[in-house]
């Protein structure tokens, strides 16, 4: 197991009447990404804010490599990189001078600054406008930029609030490809997101978070288990339905078969080793299939199973 770079135990926070953080824990590991993933409202901006000291806890503790984390400590803040939801950079600034002014607020300067100002912009895709004001970006291109600003003094945790909101589908997978690049490379990645997707490419390990606590946590594997981790076959057919269900029950790593409509749904242990043996089942008892419809666990159904509701309905 590699070695824990951030430690974050019992996290809490409260807003009034409003508990917004309930005792929220996880570790990260060198190399490893872990996602928050949960709704807009569910705690993750609380909790990252939190985390890099910028705001309050009511309880709990933060370590960075076995330092403290906490508002008034300056020296331990230094070895995270935070890529807040909102842009953080000046528009009438190129994408090099803004690099070059927050590298020297983290005392850097001189032959170095500059040769790490190239290689960050090589490394978010921006060289080739690095001259440009940064107002004439297009939003994906600026959150590469804030991205940039984070990694410029190469810290030890990288925190990503959020990091795709709003920018086109092209932009977002520079980005995402962008971030995977720098887990494989070793950095340690805690990132935000409410898009299943984003977590299921990225993350090694994720925490679902909602209403301010975390309800599960885990690799996707262990996630999807929790769910029964089996997948669900949707064989729409003609001809005699109800003996093609009772024939396709009878097939090995079958759980169940049940007629619906024109359907038979078939729930399976793995669909990709049982789906030939089932559509010659089905054939023999006299159906003919005419559509498949394969369904497998994702985090998604987690979040259905967990909070009892989907999570693009929790928006």
């Amino acid at each position: 197991m590699s070695a824990v770079v951030l430690s974050a135990r019992d996290l809490r926070k409260r807003f009034g009447s409003i508990e917004a953080v309930k005792g929220v824990s996880f570790e990260i590991h060198e190399g490893e990404t872990y996602g928050l993933l949960g709704p807009n409202g569910a705690g993750k901006t609380t909790t990252i804010s939190m985390v890099c000291g910028l705001l309050a806890r009511d309880g709990g503790e933060v370590t960075l490599d076995g330092r403290p984390i906490d508002v008034g400590e300056v020296a331990a803040k230094a070895g995270i990189g935070y890529v807040p939801q909102e842009l953080a950079i000046y528009p009438d600034l190129s994408a090099r001078e803004n690099l070059a002014f927050f590298g020297r607020l983290y005392n850097m300067g001189g032959a170095a600054l500059k040769e790490r100002v190239e290689e960050v912009l090589a490394l978010v895709g921006l060289t080739e406008r690095a001259g440009d004001r940064t107002a004439t970006y297009s939003g994906g291109m600026q959150r590469r930029l804030n991205i940039g600003i984070g990694l410029l003094h190469r810290p030890r945790l990288l925190l990503l609030d959020e990091p795709t909101v709003g920018v086109d589908p092209q932009s977002r997978n520079s980005i995402l490809e962008s971030i995977a690049a720098l887990g494989q490379a070793g950095m340690a990645i805690l990132y935000t997101t409410h898009y299943m997707e984003e977590a299921e490419r990225l993350c090694h390990r994720i925490g679902i978070i909602d209403a301010g606590e975390i309800r599960a946590e885990g690799t996707q594997r262990d996630l999807v288990a929790l769910v029964g981790q089996r997948d669900e076959v949707r064989l729409t057919v003609t001809g005699n339905a109800a003996a093609a269900a009772l024939r396709a029950g009878s097939v090995g790593g079958v759980v169940s078969a049940a007629v619906r409509g024109d359907q038979i749904e078939i729930l399976v242990e793995d669909a990709g080793s049982v789906l030939p043996r089932l559509l010659d089942a089905v054939e023999a008892a006299g159906a003919h299939v005419r559509g498949v419809t394969l369904i497998q666990p994702d985090l998604e159904a987690v979040f259905l199973h967990l909070t009892g509701r989907a999570l693009r309905d929790a928006e």
